[in-house]
């Protein structure tokens, strides 16, 4: 799919992975939509960048996991913009809880996580597949984690959660095809500010992956504007990581 003045609808799209994707798509000539639900700031500093460099953005307000606001924000995209093409459902979260211990994986931890990862993806899908279907095409992405597929992560619920995400993909990729593809990328270890404090276990990590580094930002927005551009491809689950799980 070519990306020129396609909308595209970046969800947690102000920082880290998200930032570069909404970067990458209006360096491809795309309009796009960064979403944020607490981070107006890093989102509106986005937007300025890309504006900087002669594309076009705007900033959103929605909790992802709250389906009213996640129809809100799509009937404002369409007013302002007309439709939305592409979407990348990047928002995500996590709580670092030890996966031995069992007792901190609240039910409040275990709402927190699916509300946001699992079912604030499934939101936003559900939100723009009328407006896709209407156009005859349509690509979404959604972030995965090597935690989906290890269980081992930041959090045993986390985990569950981007396996989720995964299961997700290929179930929406069946449910909207032909017209839409649904690919899921999936990164491993990302230099980004959820390892804010955790630097030098970062640092030690890196020199033992195959490629002796650690995802960019650039890396995976990379690989998402790839899957987004392949109108071959759907219900891919795609791993970057430097091969940290080969």
């Amino acid at each position: 799919m070519e990306l020129k003045s396609k909308v595209a609808l970046v969800t947690g799209g102000g920082t880290g992975i998200g930032r570069a994707t909404s970067m990458a798509l209006a360096r491809r000539g795309a309009i796009v939509v960064v979403n944020y639900s607490k981070s107006e700031a890093d989102a509106e500093e986005t937007v300025r960048l890309i504006r900087e460099e002669g594309g076009q953005a705007e900033a959103l307000q929605a909790n992802v996991a709250r389906d009213e606001e996640v129809r809100r924000m799509v009937q404002t995209i369409v007013e302002r913009f007309g439709t939305v093409d592409l979407l990348v459902n990047n928002a995500s979260i996590t709580r670092h809880i030890p996966l031995s211990d069992l007792e901190s994986a609240t039910e409040d931890a275990w709402d927190e996580l699916m509300d946001v990862n699992v079912k604030g993806m499934f939101y936003c899908a559900r939100a723009v597949v009328p407006l896709m279907k209407s156009n005859q095409a349509g690509a979404i992405v959604n972030l995965g984690s090597i935690a989906g597929q290890t269980g081992v992560g930041s959090s045993l619920p986390y985990a569950v959660s981007k396996a989720a995400v995964h299961g997700l993909t290929k179930s929406l990729a069946h449910a909207l095809a032909p017209e839409i593809r649904v690919n899921c990328i999936v990164p491993g270890a990302v230099a980004t500010r959820w390892w804010a404090g955790k630097e030098e276990q970062m640092h030690r990590l890196a020199p033992r992956l195959p490629l002796q580094r650690i995802s960019t930002p650039e890396d995976i927005a990379a690989m998402i504007c790839a899957a987004l551009e392949q109108d071959a491809m759907t219900g891919q689950i795609i791993t970057v990581d430097c091969g940290q799980t080969m």
